[in-house]
Formats: C-alpha cells, structure tokens, sequence
C-alpha cells in the first residue's frame, strides 16, 4: 500500500469512527408503557397551556423549566400553575437536543400525563408517550389529540422490535373517557 493510500485509508476509518461516535450520542431508546401502565404511574394527568419557559445549565448539562397553566385535572391534585422539568433546550449559545423529550411551544395546549410531587417540578412520565397535543381544527372548532409517540419509534420489549404506536387524531371526548375509565380502574 502507497503512503497515499494509507494516508486516504487512515482519514476514512478516522471519519467512520467519528460518525459511528456522532450516531450513538444522540441515541434515546424508550421503552414503550402501555396506556393503562401511563395512567396508573401518573402522578398526575391535566391539559395545560404553556404559558413560559427558562433553561438553564446543572452539573454540565442544559435543562428547560417549562410553566403551564393548568386548565383541567383527569388525575391527582395540581396547584394553578406548574413545573416540568425535561432535558435539554437551548442556553445561550449552547443548544441540546434529547430525542423523545417533548419540547412546548408557548401558548400551545397539551394532555400531559405527570410524574412528581406538587410544590416541586414535575417530570413528564415517559416523555413522548406521556404528552398529548391538542389540535383544533380551524372549521368545525372539534378538537383531537396525538400522542408525541405515534410519530417516533419506540422499543416494544413484547415483540423485541421498534414501532411507532400510539394515539393519532383521536377526539378529545374520546381520550378524556379512556383517561377516566383507567384512572378509576386504577383507583384501589
């Protein structure tokens, strides 16, 4: 082999170990929860409005603080307004990216499904299974709501497989019954 194609062939492994390195950081595998396993963790499950959001920087990385108005609680006792802590956001110059952590847009409307304690920050249980997003149709004012998740795979440990599952469009009255039937179902 020619210095040449030594040198070629040192730079290709070189840029192959950095892409493999740059694939695997940004790997987030979920593993999927049921509905009902969603429901019954839950320590909490409300529509909120965002109504704001700081970032900041722990221990080396990025967190965002998330505030919500709480419209309606399915599930649990909520104060007025709310905290959820998720991974990453952008502070200052520095932006970090955690797939499946749900980000919110201010004003925008969601069903989320909570994991913590009031009087301190929430966690949204299992990210994008646990957030729900309120669509209205602009016509007919019928709102409906998708699941984050049926649109980002997720690992179903029953079938040793990645697949996209969730609700998709479905009416709000629809998922507000399903949510009650689980959270009495639930209730000991």
């Amino acid at each position: 082999m020619s210095y040449a194609q030594r040198r070629r062939f040192l730079w290709l492994l070189f840029l192959a170990g950095l892409f493999l390195i740059a694939v695997t950081a940004r790997a987030t595998t979920l593993v999927r929860l049921r509905f009902p396993d969603l429901v019954h963790y839950a320590s909490a499950i409300a529509r909120v409005r965002c109504v704001g959001a700081d970032t900041r920087v722990e221990n080396g990385e990025i967190f965002t603080d998330t505030r919500f108005h709480v419209l309606e609680s399915e599930k649990g006792s909520l104060p007025a307004t709310i905290v959820v802590r998720q991974p990453g956001g952008k502070f200052q110059h520095l932006v970090s990216h955690v797939e499946g952590a749900p980000e919110f847009r201010l004003g925008e409307e969601v069903y989320l499904f909570l994991w913590g304690r009031p009087g301190r920050q929430f966690y949204v249980l299992g990210w994008s299974q646990g957030t729900f997003r309120v669509h209205r149709d602009a016509l007919s004012g019928k709102e409906t709501v998708t699941q984050d998740s049926a649109e980002m795979p997720v690992f179903d440990p029953e079938t040793h497989a990645f697949t996209k599952m969730g609700f998709k469009n479905l009416r709000v009255e629809v998922f507000q019954e399903r949510v009650r039937r689980e959270v009495l179902r639930t209730v000991p």
